[in-house]
């Protein structure tokens, strides 16, 4: 396999593009203390604004990843939707989330968020090597054997694990042989980053659409605010004149999937004014066109998230209309979900079965997103039988979970709150004792590793909850927080714990996860509950954490 004369090296994962997914997959890597190399074949970023939508639940995992900070500096308040139809103002939708929601919806576009991503792992020490294309891989006795084409000629590499975030296309999947089932929209769509000098409010998107007289749409427009004033990525039905790309470019080609930007010529900005002059709710002219392409898009759904030591994540993995901004920020959380877990199996410490959960939480995901952006897509988000806050929260992607998975525990207590598989959520208020400001939860969680969060009341005795935390501890390998949170009534001290403590002196906690007196929460480092279990078994949690950490007899990997 390769040619004769090519270099060799090793390396625990390789990551093969780098997207936005294929960046947090790195990244996140590095954070775990994993040597990793990252890929692309494209010699620089991209000026695209393909990816525009970042999510409440994306900019939560930024948090935790340490980059939201730069993120809320570069990007824009995505506040609603305004929606026209045949010139008329139709119903406008407002993204409002609920008090506890720490983030609200944001535009930003793709080459800024990579160049942020970027920038992040490059402090680990880590960079994109660009140009370099996989051409081949071999799936060998504890690693994999992955031919390249590098700037420098060819090289080999052996990985112990391959992770493919290299879009529809996905090299990685073919070579895998993983199938990727699914069917494409007829429709061809203009895209179009240009400046607009309308009067419509800034920080919503805008859909304008002509209905027939039968009531179908048979055109459209739909414009989706960035940064900068005036200045919207607009996307428009390819017209039947002659003029812009051809249906099938080159990238529809490589592997029949036709997905995503074509080749060829792009719409000028005499193409989108047309489209303007039918559509636009307002008389308006397109100005400073930066970039502008042909896309397709295709809905498929890979068959397997995994084969062997061989992974799935991002457009790789899922495509599917780009209603809703569901497309990039669930691949970020695919990314969010596997690393830690490889994280564990590079070091040996991986339970058997842990990698395959990847496949069993990421993939019905996947399958959900995909189903119900074509829906979106085909009837509008009136075909959505949720009710509206259920709905945004949804596209938020905050009730993203993993009830009933194989790392998912029992909800021991049956108390109120978050069940076992669910988002742990933030809540705000908690004390510190050498702190005299408040303390949300999420910053006790942004640790790399697992969290224990150790409920104390009225009754609690302070040796259980000493011993759930030391049996925690040992079956975690010591990968693992603690952290007691106290009520205002709580019978156990601080100096009585001999552990790390938060008070919730408004209830905070309380109201949030209604725990009983005494109940522990196993929190993961992607930052959903794995179980809620009582400590008056104090072997109750570190058995379930055999779930995910090898013992002494071996680990998956």
């Amino acid at each position: 396999m390769g040619a004769s004369d090519a270099r060799e090296d090793a390396v625990d994962v390789l990551v093969v593009g780098a997207g936005p997914v294929g960046l947090t997959a790195a990244a996140e890597l590095r954070r775990h203390g994993v040597d990793c190399r990252i890929i692309d074949r494209l010699p620089a970023v991209q000026p695209y604004a393909k990816a525009v939508g970042v999510q409440p639940r994306t900019l939560e995992v930024w948090e935790s990843m340490g980059l939201v900070r730069e993120a809320l500096d570069a990007a824009l308040p995505l506040l609603g939707q305004l929606t026209f139809v045949n010139g008329a103002p139709g119903p406008q939708l407002e993204l409002g989330l609920p008090p506890h929601a720490p983030y609200g919806f944001a535009a930003l576009p793709q080459y800024t968020t990579e160049r942020l991503l970027g920038a992040h792992l490059a402090g680990f020490g880590t960079t994109v090597e660009r140009g370099t294309e996989l051409l081949e891989l071999e799936q060998l006795d504890g690693h994999v054997r992955v031919s390249l084409a590098t700037p420098d000629g060819p090289a080999e590499l052996s990985a112990r694990y391959v992770v493919g975030c290299d879009g529809a296309h996905s090299r990685v999947r073919r070579a895998a042989g993983i199938g990727f089932t699914g069917d494409a929209f007829p429709e061809q769509y203009m895209l179009g980053d240009v400046v607009v000098d309308w009067d419509l409010p800034a920080g919503y998107a805008i859909r304008a659409e002509h209905r027939d007289g039968a009531g179908g749409t048979d055109d459209v427009l739909v414009c989706v605010p960035l940064p900068g004033r005036g200045r919207y990525r607009m996307s428009m039905l390819v017209p039947p004149e002659p003029g812009t790309a051809p249906a099938t470019g080159a990238s529809a080609e490589r592997d029949e999937v036709a997905h995503g930007l074509a080749g060829g010529r792009g719409p000028g900005l005499g193409d989108i004014q047309a489209v303007l002059d039918r559509l636009s709710p307002r008389p308006t002219t397109a100005a400073d066109l930066r970039w502008s392409s042909v896309f397709r898009i295709s809905h498929r759904l890979a068959d397997r998230y995994r084969a062997g030591r061989v992974f799935l994540a991002g457009d790789a993995a899922h495509i599917h209309p780009p209603t809703g901004a569901q497309g990039m920020n669930t691949g970020v959380q695919d990314a969010y979900n596997l690393a830690w877990k490889l994280a564990l199996a590079v070091r040996g410490l991986a339970a058997d079965g842990l990698l395959d959960s990847y496949h069993a939480e990421r993939r019905p995901v996947g399958e959900e997103v995909v189903g119900r952006t074509v829906r979106h897509a085909r009837a509008g988000l009136d075909s959505d039988p949720d009710d509206p806050t259920t709905m945004l929260l949804r596209e938020a992607q905050l009730l993203v979970g993993y009830r009933g998975g194989p790392l998912t525990g029992p909800d021991g207590l049956n108390g109120a709150g978050p069940a076992a598989g669910d988002r742990a959520p933030d809540c705000a208020g908690l004390r510190r004792p050498l702190a005299g400001f408040p303390t949300r939860l999420f910053e006790l969680l942004r640790s790399p590793r697992h969290t224990l969060l150790l409920y104390a009341g009225p009754t609690a005795p302070a040796a259980a909850l000493r011993g759930a935390a030391s049996a925690a501890r040992t079956a975690a390998h010591d990968l693992l927080d603690v952290y007691a949170v106290l009520a205002p009534e709580a019978a156990a001290r601080p100096a009585d714990l001999q552990l790390p403590c938060v008070t919730d002196p408004d209830n905070a906690f309380r109201t949030t996860y209604g725990p009983h007196d005494g109940e522990a929460f196993l929190v993961r480092p992607d930052g959903y509950l794995a179980a809620r279990l009582p400590t008056t078994t104090p072997t109750a949690v570190a058995t379930h954490l055999h779930r995910t950490f090898a013992g002494t007899d071996g680990a998956d990997g």
